[in-house]
């Protein structure tokens, strides 16, 4: 897009709006299902029965794993590795009777080829800071693991922080099969790429899509980043399949989110991915939110955990590097939740080593919170 248009999106005000009504989502073909491959234990044990919420860093070597107490209906294990901005590798694995499930791997808002520039680096030109997370590249995203390759990629936004044109240019010519699944806003950065991907899931705000025998993906109403009439960009729950519809995780980017959206479909998720620390600009200009936003975030979705994402933590230059300040800490929003919700946990990840959450999905209380 030309450069003005660049700049009238980055400056627009971050703000939900009621999400779309539901129409029927528009597919180009059915998502993939996902392949049984062996899972090798290679984490650690800690436990999640404390009422206090505690903070968790993975090591270098092994990844953390949290347990939840209590009589178990049906297990899910999910392996959230953090790629630092707003990447992630994520794994979704549900365990049923004594067997295991195929796990679903899942690339989210991927940016592993150069830099966060925007198309002007004079502007902004923001570089991961973890040396294992910089080096990885396309190559390393497709190679299969014990899991096997990805199954899914997962874009919120139509700008370059999550729709970055030159991963995805990669991606997709390494790749053009890989099922996506992303917001309408994105159409025509995808159909830009030199190779399209073949099959491609355009989900509003309240519609869902089946990605696996076992998991859904239901979009949620994001910011809406140009005039206030414009399609908000997309959140996601990943829920199961059954008729239940157990909310897994939450994640939006910008810690933005449309309260009566949520509060109206009684969505919960178990964990909640979000921004903790503000990101503003002059005159309180807010571009990212979390703190007390964070806080009821977590209150709405009726979490078990919050794990905080650093999505402003890069080496930066350029003129708007120069201008952007930060508001709060990891700490402060561990000390606002621990006064507001004192039994959610919070989980801080180390970029670049997976995760590890074993979640019991159990029966609900009156109050329709898990017990």
């Amino acid at each position: 897009m030309a450069m003005a248009g660049r700049l009238q999106l980055l400056f627009s005000p971050t703000a939900p709006v009621a999400a779309a009504a539901a129409s029927p989502c528009h597919r180009q073909s059915t998502p993939v299902r996902s392949r049984r491959r062996p899972d090798p234990p290679r984490s650690i044990v800690a436990a999640a029965s404390s009422s206090r919420p505690s903070s968790s860093s993975a090591s270098e070597q092994s990844a953390a794993t949290i347990s939840g107490k209590g009589k178990t209906r049906r297990k899910v294990t999910l392996k959230l590795t953090y790629l630092e901005i707003n990447s992630w590798v994520w794994e979704v694995q549900p365990q049923e009777g004594q067997g295991h499930a195929p796990p679903l791997r899942i690339l989210v808002d991927p940016l592993v080829v150069g830099n966060l520039d925007f198309g002007a680096p004079w502007l902004f030109d923001g570089a991961k800071k973890n040396p294992s997370v910089k080096a990885l590249g396309v190559d390393e995203l497709l190679a299969p693991t014990e899991t096997g390759p990805p199954d899914l990629l997962l874009i919120t936004q139509s700008l370059d922080d999550h729709c970055h044109v030159r991963t995805l240019t990669q991606l997709s010519a390494r790749a053009p099969d890989l099922p996506v699944v992303t917001t309408p806003n994105a159409q025509p950065v995808l159909a830009s790429l030199p190779t399209p991907f073949r099959r491609v899931t355009y989900l509003e705000p309240g519609q869902s899509t089946a990605v696996s025998d076992h998991v859904r993906v239901l979009a949620t109403a994001g910011p809406v980043l140009g005039p206030p009439w414009q399609r908000p960009e997309n959140g996601y729950i990943l829920m199961t399949a059954d008729d239940d519809g157990h909310g897994l995780l939450y994640f939006e980017p910008h810690c933005v989110y449309d309260r009566s959206f949520l509060e109206a479909k009684r969505l919960r998720a178990d964990v909640v991915v979000t921004p903790v620390v503000k990101q503003l600009l002059p005159a309180n200009f807010t571009l990212v939110s979390g703190q007390e936003d964070a806080v009821d975030l977590a209150r709405l979705l009726r979490a078990r955990y919050v794990v905080p994402m650093s999505n402003g933590d890069v080496d930066a230059g350029g003129l708007l590097a120069a201008v952007l300040s930060k508001q709060g800490t990891t700490q402060s929003f561990e000390a606002l939740l621990s006064e507001a919700l004192p039994q959610v946990q919070v989980l801080d990840p180390t970029p670049g080593v997976p995760l590890q959450l074993e979640l019991d999905i159990r029966g609900a209380d009156d109050d329709g919170q898990s017990t």
